[in-house]
């Protein structure tokens, strides 16, 4: 029996169903299940979420006081509220082989992180590695020769590694690339995003490097694409439009042929623009049909690719990226949406913000248990329209009385040199 109750009626032991607000402010990326962690319990009652419904059958009840009637409950129904296990198993699919099957994610304990200052430069090494080995990688690719995917096996591990210290840090960097090594640098990226991702989403070590090597795949059709079409700075033709629809397939081909590929970046590879709503390409897959993995894939790469400068179009500032990506309804899988802004924040690394003081802040690492409030680096006043000196502050601080108002667009401001004051961290 389902039963709304405030938020801070809740106690170990109930059984979560669903939470009522805004997902942004949910301190977990999905609900449906057993309430058994003091420190979850704390950060449910912190992250201001005014009620939520419990399944008194699969959990404890809430307690009535002495000599009071026991509460009643709700006579409507509980929200519907996707989980990770309401994930199906995809149907199969003729060839090209449909997605493999994907086991429910699993929680775990999540890594150990290191202050975003602390990674950085371990990050910048492991960027430099990656774009040496991903352009040698790539140029063999373009030249007809085949992938091969062991060698590609370190480089997971490396990205891996730097991702479980502080996800930030890479992700950040890697966003960071030239217009000229886009197409290289971008697989890193999302390479890195979808280790993160599938951390948040509870698989296995395993699985997540996996799925890195998937995002480290996914674009090595583009290979085979023309480069006048490729690195063209203005609009393309319709012509040349379906040629760059081209690349799912031609990329699949590519992997098929080289041997030894694992079915799942072969699944990412050929269907990470699939839309959940069908409106994708190269076969118009619908809900259900994706897979988990390439739906994963289809919002890290979406994401890495508006907030890159490339050939025809500058980069989007993260924070309006994450703004625009929640409005594209019917694209993306809500739970795995949701799960990947757990992951890089509402406002991401280099995102600029405005705080309630009337300052203007840079984002310099985020707060897993508030991404509303990160560590910022404040530099301008908007009332003396002056720079003012650089201070850093953690808005998860208590001492710290300033708080994120909301985000402020860089191109309005003029600002050229953000990523200059953040990667000082």
């Amino acid at each position: 029996m389902l039963k709304k109750i405030p938020t801070q009626q809740v106690e170990l032991g109930m059984f979560l169903q669903s939470m009522e607000g805004s997902w942004l402010s949910h301190p977990f990326w999905k609900t449906k299940f057993v309430l058994r962690d003091q420190a979850d319990l704390d950060a449910l009652l912190r992250s201001g979420v005014p009620a939520v419904w419990i399944d008194v059958s699969k959990g404890t009840d809430l307690l009535a006081e002495p000599g009071s009637p026991e509460p009643a409950a709700a006579a409507v129904s509980a929200p519907v509220d996707l989980s990770a296990e309401q994930v199906p198993e995809p149907e199969p699919e003729p060839e090209p082989p449909g997605p493999p099957t994907i086991v429910a994610p699993k929680q775990q304990a999540r890594p150990a992180r290191a202050s975003m200052g602390a990674e950085m430069e371990q990050a910048t090494q492991v960027m430099n590695r990656s774009r040496e080995q991903i352009t040698a990688l790539f140029g063999e690719a373009r030249m007809g020769n085949a992938i091969n995917s062991e060698e590609c096996q370190p480089l997971v591990v490396e990205i891996a590694d730097s991702v479980a210290r502080n996800p930030s840090a890479l992700i950040s960097l890697a966003r960071l690339k030239t217009k000229d090594d886009y197409t290289y640098m971008h697989s890193v990226a999302v390479c890195a995003l979808m280790v993160s991702l599938s951390r948040q989403l509870g698989l296995d070590e395993d699985q997540a490097r996996e799925a890195g090597l998937a995002g480290l795949l996914h674009d090595i059709g583009k290979m085979a694409m023309p480069l006048e079409i490729l690195n063209k700075t203005g609009a393309l033709s319709d012509a040349e439009f379906t040629v760059i629809r081209s690349h799912p397939v031609r990329g699949y081909q590519m992997l098929k042929e080289s041997g030894g590929v694992s079915a799942a970046a072969l699944d990412v590879c050929l269907h990470h623009h699939e839309k959940m709503d069908g409106t994708g390409y190269p076969q118009k897959l619908k809900g259900e049909q994706i897979s988990l993995l390439a739906r994963m894939g289809s919002v890290c790469d979406v994401y890495d690719a508006i907030t890159s400068t490339r050939p025809y179009k500058a980069a989007w500032d993260p924070a309006g990226s994450i703004q625009r990506m929640a409005q594209w309804t019917g694209q993306f899988d809500p739970v795995v949406f949701k799960a990947f802004v757990m992951c890089v924040g509402i406002y991401p690394v280099g995102s600029l913000v405005k705080l309630e003081s009337g300052r203007l802040a840079v984002v310099l690492d985020l707060n897993s248990q508030n991404l509303a409030a990160p560590v910022v680096r404040v530099f301008y006043s908007t009332r003396s329209k002056l720079p003012i000196s650089v201070q850093t502050l953690d808005l998860s601080d208590a001492a710290v009385s300033d708080r994120v108002i909301g985000r402020e667009s860089p191109q309005d401001w003029g600002f050229t040199h953000l990523d200059e004051i953040w990667r000082k961290a």
